[in-house]
């Protein structure tokens, strides 16, 4: 299968693709469950695997692919998917405004429908529907309202589940519910590690070990749900990412906000040397520190004068400060951008970004190095969320890498085959 993409399979990727055949010893189960390091070989397999046993039992079906959104569905399972099983001789017509994949071999079609289960809203848009099977990418990043209710569509007697995930918490809701109870609700588990994708080198490997740490590391690389806790970025916080900027103005700027009336309002001017942001400077203000509060006029000519006379990209804002984002437009000055605000996705993020080098904290901004060695986890949470405090210059950092510096980056490239 060389002109797929594949060089061979491992014994996990080979139970993923017979599992359901009458001759595989778990032909019986109800569903499969894959979970484990990123990069390990699993949806690639899974999502092949699905096509196949749909297209080998059922005709004229309607199948279900769901993701965190259609986008990244589309990016990380769709785009090779197709390429696959076209090289197989499977035919695909892919209609993009119903969101719908016709797969045909032959005489035999079915129809695979595309889901994004981005919150609880989600739901609504899978009622309604039958379906022979269902397959969740990244399943650990829906909300369990989307999930159980594009379960409750599969009622033929037939239908399959499929799952994947990287791990999270273990108090997460399908770590107790499902990969826990694999053997009671009759679902086969298979938990991956890198060294389960065969395409991998030992120095891919080796790169992807480098660009996690602590939680991320043990969930990302070694597999394992464990609870994030301690520091949220406790190498940042020992000064290992603090590096003074080159000379001269750099060749692209942006400043990020993170807006703050009774708690501290907080900016950073970002400069790029090259292939890397450096944080150059920063404006930080605590109206409870210094007995006061300032208007949103205020904190606009703070932020003229962190401009300075460098020409300013845009502005990144905190996407709940209406009345900021108004006032910055209103002087036409600075073009603004609302910032990303997925949490848990954004400190991964950051993580990257500081372990890759892509940016570097200059240590004029000690409002930025103080937070570093405060930031924590909340602990016995069943959702990973850092503590309520100490947040400000580690939130608008975050909104600068998720918004400007992994623009491209909507997610995991989970694949085993090279794109």
């Amino acid at each position: 299968m060389n002109n797929c993409g594949f060089t061979s399979f491992s014994p996990k990727q080979l139970a993923v693709l017979t599992w359901w055949n009458e001759r595989s010893p778990y032909y019986s189960r109800d569903g499969i469950i894959c979970d484990g390091a990123v990069r390990s070989g699993k949806t690639s397999c899974m999502s092949l695997s699905f096509a196949a046993w749909a297209t080998a039992n059922f005709r004229e079906a309607s199948f279900a692919f769901c993701g965190k959104t259609i986008t990244s569905l589309r990016r990380n399972v769709v785009s090779t998917l197709i390429s696959v099983l076209s090289s197989l001789g499977f035919v695909c017509r892919e209609k993009i405004s119903k969101n719908l994949i016709e797969i045909s071999l032959g005489k035999t079609v079915n129809r695979f429908y595309l889901f994004g289960g981005r919150d609880e809203s989600s739901a609504a848009l899978i009622q309604g529907m039958t379906l022979s099977g269902v397959f969740f990418d990244e399943v650990a990043l829906m909300p369990r309202s989307f999930v159980e209710q594009a379960l409750a569509r599969c009622s033929p007697a037939r239908a399959k589940f499929w799952f994947n995930c990287n791990p999270e918490n273990p108090l997460h809701w399908f770590y107790e519910e499902w990969i826990k109870k694999a053997e009671e609700k009759n679902c086969l588990h298979l938990h991956f590690l890198m060294k389960d994708n065969p395409s991998l080198s030992e120095k891919v490997i080796r790169r992807y070990e480098s660009l996690y740490s602590g939680s991320f590391y043990e969930r990302f690389v070694l597999g394992k749900w464990v609870a994030a806790d301690g520091l949220v970025y406790p190498e940042a916080a020992d000064g290992k990412y603090t590096r003074t900027p080159p000379p001269g103005a750099g060749e692209e700027h942006y400043i990020s906000c993170d807006y703050g009336t009774v708690n501290p309002m907080s900016m950073g001017l970002w400069s790029r040397y090259g292939k890397t942001w450096y944080r150059v400077s920063e404006y930080y203000f605590s109206s409870r520190k210094e007995g006061k509060q300032k208007t949103d006029e205020e904190y606009y000519d703070e932020l003229e004068k962190l401009a300075g006379d460098i020409k300013i990209a845009a502005v990144i804002v905190d996407p709940s400060a209406a009345s900021f984002i108004e006032c910055i437009r209103r002087h036409n000055k600075f073009r603004v951008l609302r910032a990303k605000n997925d949490v848990a996705n954004g400190i991964r993020r950051v993580h990257e970004a500081l372990r890759q080098g892509r940016i570097l904290i200059s240590p004029s901004c000690k409002s930025t190095l103080r937070e570093f060695s405060l930031y924590r986890w909340e602990e016995g949470s069943a959702k990973d969320v850092p503590k309520k405090e100490n947040d400000h210059a580690m939130d608008d950092l975050r909104y600068f890498v998720s918004t400007v510096e992994s623009e491209n980056d909507d997610g995991f490239f989970a694949f085993a085959a090279d794109r």
